[in-house]
Order: structure tokens, then C-alpha cells, then sequence
């Protein structure tokens, strides 16, 4: 049995002797700050942690975090280690599929270009040792603007990239791994429940025909309520697509679950996992310019030298980095940055500090924070992992798996 579907199992076994539901926390590793501590809040929690890492996180070119698919495994395994943590840890790609990655759609890649991209990215993750893998091809980007992919195309490029996966992982005799498919976003189709049930039926008949019946993905991603700038989960939604995809014995998974108003629910509604990223971003960014307000007050007292400048570095970066762009709103489209909102100029920063948090100048900016703070007795990355891990633990708490790891050993 594949890692993931294990402790589903054990979630599932545990619920019917004791009546307790929980939801798989995933974290996108979308810094070495969050990947550390993710680790500790796991280890002190006593509880499972899940990785969704995109490809433009983590790919074969190593993303913006640095990382080659063989490189975050190892990191992985080496801060376990680190921190003797013992329990168990899943590594999964998050939203795999053409054009997802940013310079695939940036450069306009062709179709079967873009397709041969993610199945190498694919084969590489199955053989750095991923235990599951988020399929999505519900991007197109060749398509006329509004207009929605056609369900079915999703439902047959998604068993292309599963048979392609499952082919290459058998020939090479490696262990089973786990599926995920579907999105929340709107692009997507999966939104409404007519779309929904087609996808299924397609999937489940495109699988049979290629020889693959009993593979089948264990998340099914839903819409419940929540999006980029939307933090209320619906239980209505999720408990009717819960109860549609039990008897496929699939659970259904969150996105956009960052600063969610109701956490609690989540299990309660019979949620599988759920996944928290950006805002992961912001507890770091937070409590970095925390950091840059003391070292203010030590270079006033004459107690450091040379500023950091940690908060011009990182808003000069991200500006420079033009990522920004690809979140922009409707009414902001064609805007330089100066002339959005202060509010959402903070925001645009704040989670946009993910796409440069491994870059040289950013490296350096904080690396002499610090140092100056390490001059006064203040432990800087402590309080930066320290601020990321309280915002992670609520998550712990809210999905109920605190301790669960005493029952997967």
C-alpha cells in the first residue's frame, strides 16, 4: 500500500473506533524556513506533515527554491534527521500539468512540448522517491479568453500523465505511489456538480482502457468555498462532495486553504487533506521586518553598524522579479505596481517573497540581519521558525492530528 493511502486507512480505522475525523495538513515548501518548520511543528505535534510542492518550486531546472526534485527528498530526509524527528512525512507534487509552470505559459510552449515537460518532471519525482503526485491538466493556454476547457480533454490528458507515470514507475519496479486530480480553480471545470461527475466518469472509463482499473487517485480536489482572496469553507459543498467520492474510496482535498476562517470543519465534513501556502510566506516576511525593527533600534543605540535594509531588499525584489504581475486582479490588469494599493502592494510582497527568498541579494540582506541581531543575544532564525511554527500549529489542532503519529507506527 502506498504511504499516503496508509494513513488514510489508519484516519479512517481510527474514526470508527473513536469517532474522531482528521485532515491531512500539506505544506507547500515554498522556503527552507517553511521546510524546517514544518519538520519542528510536525515533531512537536507528534503528527504526519504532507509536501505539495509545484514545479515551479521544485522541478528539474530547481525552481525558485533551489531544489531538483532528488535534492528536496534528500533535504527532506537530512532535517528529519536533523531534529530526530520520527514519524512519517509525504513528498507530493502540487498541480502538475502543462502550463502551470510559469515559463511554460510565459513562452507559450506548444502542447505535446509543455506535456513532454511535466512527464519528465514525473519520472524525476517518482525516482527521487515523491509518494504522490497531483495531476492537473485543466490549463490551456491556447484557448479563447473565457472560454472553459472542454471536462473531457482534462479527463484524458489526466490519464495520459497517469499512464505515463504508472508505466514508467513498474518498469523501473518502483514502489506504488499515490494520485491526486482535480482543482478548485475555475479554470478548471470541477466547480459544479454535473463537471464534476463527468471528470469522474471519464477518468474512471479512461483508466479501465488503458489497462490501469486499479489505480485510482485518493484526492479528488473540490471547490469548498475557498480561493486566492476567500477564507470561508463551505460545509454544505465540501460534506455533498465528500459523500459523492467515499464510494470511489477517494477523499477530497482543499487548496487555497491559507488563513481560513473555520479550520475546524475541515474534519468534520469529512475533508482528506488540505493545503496551506502562502500565508506561511507572510509569517516569514512578518517576522523578518519584526527583526528589521530591532536592528533598528541597536543601530540607533550604536550597536551595529551596517543595516540590513531586509524590508527595501525584499519589495525591491519582488517588484524586479515581476511575478507579481501573475496575481494581479481584474481592476488592476495593466497597472504598474506604484499605482495599486498600498494594501495590496503589501500583499502582492508578501506572498511574492516566496519567488525570491533564494536569491543572492535576498540571501545576503538577511544573512546580515542575523548577524547584527546575533550581536545583541537575539537567535533570528528562531524567531522567524518560531513565528512560521505558530502559524502552523493551529492547523495541527484544527484537523485533529495532534498525536496521530503514536497510530501509524
Amino acid at each position: 500500500m502506498a504511504k499516503t493511502e496508509y494513513i488514510l486507512s489508519k484516519i479512517e480505522e481510527l474514526d470508527a473506533n473513536t469517532g474522531v475525523k482528521r485532515t491531512l495538513f500539506a505544506v507547500c515548501p515554498n522556503s527552507m524556513a517553511v521546510i524546517k518548520a514544518a519538520f519542528r511543528a510536525a515533531k512537536r505535534n507528534n503528527a504526519p506533515i504532507k509536501f505539495a510542492a509545484t514545479l515551479n518550486q521544485v522541478d528539474g531546472d530547481r525552481g525558485y527554491t533551489g531544489l531538483n526534485q532528488f535534492e528536496f527528498t534528500k533535504l527532506a530526509k537530512l532535517t528529519a534527521d536533523e531534529i530526530n524527528y520520527k514519524g512519517d512525512y509525504i513528498i507530493a507534487i502540487d498541480h502538475g500539468g502543462p502550463w502551470l509552470k510559469d515559463k511554460q505559459n510565459v513562452e507559450k510552449w506548444d502542447l505535446g512540448k509543455a506535456m513532454s515537460a511535466v512527464k519528465k518532471s514525473f519520472e524525476d519525482a517518482v525516482a527521487a522517491g515523491y509518494d504522490l503526485i497531483h495531476v492537473d491538466p485543466t490549463v490551456d493556454i491556447f484557448l479563447a479568453k473565457g472560454e472553459a476547457i472542454d471536462i473531457k480533454v482534462v479527463a484524458k490528458r489526466t490519464v495520459e500523465l497517469i499512464l505515463h507515470t504508472e508505466t514508467y514507475r513498474r518498469k523501473n519496479n518502483i514502489a506504488p505511489i499515490s494520485y491526486e486530480v482535480g482543482t478548485e480553480e475555475v479554470h478548471g471545470g470541477l466547480a459544479d456538480e454535473s463537471t464534476f461527475d463527468t471528470f469522474i466518469e471519464e477518468l474512471k472509463k479512461g483508466l479501465a482502457n488503458v489497462g490501469l482499473a486499479d489505480v485510482w487517485p485518493c484526492f479528488i480536489v473540490g471547490k469548498v468555498g475557498t480561493d486566492l482572496h476567500t477564507t470561508t469553507f463551505d460545509q454544505d459543498v465540501a460534506r455533498k462532495l465528500t459523500a459523492k467520492v467515499k464510494p470511489l474510496g477517494s477523499y477530497i482535498k482543499g487548496h487555497y486553504t491559507d488563513g481560513v476562517t473555520n479550520p475546524q470543519d475541515y474534519p468534520l465534513c469529512g475533508m482528506g487533506a488540505a493545503n496551506i501556502g502562502p500565508e506561511f510566506t507572510i509569517s516569514e516576511y512578518d517576522a523578518l521586518i519584526e527583526l528589521e525593527q530591532e536592528e533598528a533600534k541597536l543601530f540607533e543605540n550604536g550597536k551595529i553598524a551596517v543595516l540590513s535594509h531586509m524590508k527595501d531588499t525584499l519589495w525591491k525584489m519582488v517588484y524586479q522579479s515581476n511575478r507579481w504581475k501573475k496575481w494581479l486582479q481584474s481592476d488592476e490588469a495593466g497597472k504598474d505596481f506604484s499605482e495599486i494599493s498600498i494594501e495590496r502592494q503589501n500583499w502582492l510582497v508578501q506572498t511574492g517573497c516566496r519567488y525570491i527568498w533564494q536569491e543572492p541579494e535576498a540571501l545576503a540582506a538577511r544573512y546580515k540581519l542575523y548577524e547584527n541581531l546575533k550581536r545583541a543575544g537575539i537567535s533570528a532564525e528562531e524567531v522567524v521558525l518560531g513565528r512560521i511554527e505558530h502559524d502552523m500549529d493551529k492547523y495541527f489542532y484544527a484537523f485533529n492530528l495532534v498525536n496521530l503519529n503514536d497510530f501509524l507506527k
